[in-house]
């Protein structure tokens, strides 16, 4: 039994680069092995390699000493590549270094390709991201996206999933798109349960638009997190931009605005992202009818959940349901 369930486990293998940056490198074995089923088993096995199997400096000061070389690569199901503070000539579109193309070489077809941060660079200088929708952090994303004209970025968001190739914006949005993965394989209890173990939120509101440098507010200014709370307990109810700036004591302008300048999003996005992630939870945790579950969630009807299913995610609720239970009994 414990060969065939060790046999199941995801493999998931870091790619550690010279320069790596030590925050982002660990970023995975946190997220994914605190990922565990039903009975507290582990879900994913993750090694940590280099492209020769030595050592390798980080951005910190001190160095990372690792077990596997690029075999570990050949092995994968998932490969994380986090940042690096040296890009070299890829920075400048050049092409991969020969030892990091030659461990690309080694990576099955198929397998699933993960960039943290500006590692997109190195994805990009595979070719893996031409024609594709991606992202990397905000600082780099005008020169990345000058770099690579065939890449379609987007620069607004935490993480862009494009099935087999992911990318994420800056640091800490590496943690989005590992619980992204966690939950994409295992549905959201296991996601859930994942980011409470690590302490950090299963899921974050906006995009990465909403940390881009700007003056910071007056701390006198009024916020939006209450308001923004307290609708959260009623996604059911027809809540009104009205209602919810009545709520915040603000003008309706005064409100928009600031909710934008704090949740990265208008007030009615942000209502609608947060009851579709309502009605997915009730979707993978209970068998709940597809107009109950639309009614909980504040859509109203099925049909009003099934189009902005189907615009946001392209599934319909009971395609989406069929997927992620099977994935959370798999």
């Amino acid at each position: 039994m414990a060969a065939s369930q060790e046999q199941e486990l995801h493999r998931v293998a870091v790619l550690a680069l010279e320069g790596v940056v030590s925050f982002e490198l660990g970023i995975p074995s946190r997220i994914f092995d605190s990922a565990r089923g039903p009975g507290g088993e582990p879900l994913y096995e993750v090694t940590v390699c280099t492209v020769d199997g030595g050592p390798v400096r980080t951005e910190a000061g001190f160095s990372v000493t690792v077990d596997h070389g690029p075999e570990a690569l050949a092995a994968a199901d998932t490969v994380v590549i986090p940042p690096t503070h040296d890009l070299g000539a890829m920075a400048a579109g050049g092409p991969l270094p020969e030892p990091l193309a030659r461990a690309f070489d080694r990576i099955r077809p198929g397998t699933r390709m993960v960039s943290i941060c500006t590692a997109s660079y190195v994805l990009a200088a595979a070719g893996l991201l031409d024609g594709r929708p991606a992202t990397t952090h905000w600082c780099d994303a005008t020169a990345f996206a000058r770099t690579f004209p065939r890449v379609d970025v987007d620069p607004g968001v935490l993480f862009v999933d494009d099935g087999d190739v992911l990318t994420s914006a800056g640091a800490a949005a590496g943690i989005d798109l590992c619980l992204h993965l966690v939950r994409r394989d295992h549905g959201s209890a296991v996601a859930n349960q994942s980011a409470r173990h690590c302490v950090v939120p299963p899921h974050r509101d906006g995009g990465q638009a909403q940390y881009i440098e700007r003056p910071v507010p007056e701390p006198t200014l009024a916020s939006t997190a209450a308001t923004r709370a307290w609708a959260l307990e009623r996604l059911q109810e027809p809540l009104s931009l009205g209602e919810m700036a009545t709520h915040a004591r603000m003008s309706l302008r005064t409100f928009t605005r600031r909710f934008r300048e704090e949740a990265g999003m208008t007030p009615g996005n942000w209502l609608t992202s947060q009851r579709l992630e309502l009605a997915r939870q009730l979707l993978e945790s209970s068998d709940l009818p597809v107009d109950l579950v639309a009614h909980r969630a504040g859509f109203g009807t099925a049909n009003s959940l099934r189009q902005h299913m189907r615009s946001v995610l392209g599934v319909s609720p009971v395609a989406y349901r069929r997927t992620f239970q099977v994935g959370a009994r798999s």
